[in-house]
């Protein structure tokens, strides 16, 4: 059995100040925003609800007023709530124009991935949350992720996961599903590994090999400019000044 968390608010603003790093030098957001209504996927709760620790909650209520507690409107919404352990929550912010950096929660500054572990529950890298990969330019374009950030998303859940042993056994579990997801859809569970590079872990056996671009295909609509803004047409969305080039 896992050990109790030992997680408190300081805890939550230290960490904050060691994951500051920024996904890419591109701003990914502005890629996404058109083909969800305006806002970046990761920053609407219509598309990605937010978690955090009750006491992370409390933390970022002395800081800002960026965020409430959030209230689910629908089916899907109601079980994500429901299915929370007891020392979690889901969380509302304000929308990307009002947003505060620094007072991100943890799941904010590490969209869209999360800590990826073997079935012998090594962390060997980050994974990707597949079920935004038709909303999230990111996840077409992982390569272009800066190392800082890899190693601050390191660093970061493995100061959390000696502070709460439940936290690691949440990923241990998640990546384990993972594979039985990726196995049924006769799919390569793509990752980044601690340095940065790029690996390809086989879902049926785990075991995992350096990945090569070719590895790593573009979801829909992200596959080329031409698809790109026939989405955005279809969405009644704006094209970003520079299409799906670099900003």
């Amino acid at each position: 059995m896992a050990k109790a968390t030992t997680l408190k608010s300081a805890d939550f603003a230290s960490l904050y100040d060691g994951f500051t790093a920024p996904v890419s030098r591109f701003d990914c957001g502005r890629k996404c925003a058109p083909l969800n209504g305006g806002e970046p996927v990761c920053c609407s709760t219509q598309n990605a609800v937010p978690v955090v620790h009750k006491v992370e909650f409390d933390l970022l209520k002395t800081r800002t007023d960026l965020w409430t507690k959030f209230k689910p409107y629908d089916y899907a919404t109601r079980q994500i709530v429901d299915e929370l352990t007891s020392d979690c929550m889901a969380v509302h912010c304000k929308g990307a124009r009002f947003c505060e950096r620094d007072n991100r929660t943890i799941a904010c500054r590490g969209f869209p991935f999360y800590p990826y572990m073997t079935r012998e529950k090594q962390f060997v890298g980050l994974g990707t949350y597949w079920v935004f990969e038709d909303r999230c330019w990111m996840m077409s374009n992982i390569e272009i992720v800066d190392r800082a950030f890899v190693e601050e998303f390191i660093a970061t859940y493995e100061a959390l996961f000696i502070k709460d042993p439940t936290e690691f056994k949440t990923y241990v579990d998640f990546s384990a599903s993972a594979r039985r997801v990726f196995s049924r859809w006769k799919r390569q569970i793509t990752l980044l590994g601690r340095q940065g590079e790029l690996l390809v872990v086989d879902p049926s056996t785990g075991a995992i090999r350096p990945g090569r671009k070719k590895d790593f295909p573009k979801a829909r609509p992200f596959t080329s400019e031409k698809e790109y803004r026939a989405a955005v047409k279809e969405a009644g969305g704006t094209m970003p000044e520079h299409g799906l080039r670099p900003v």
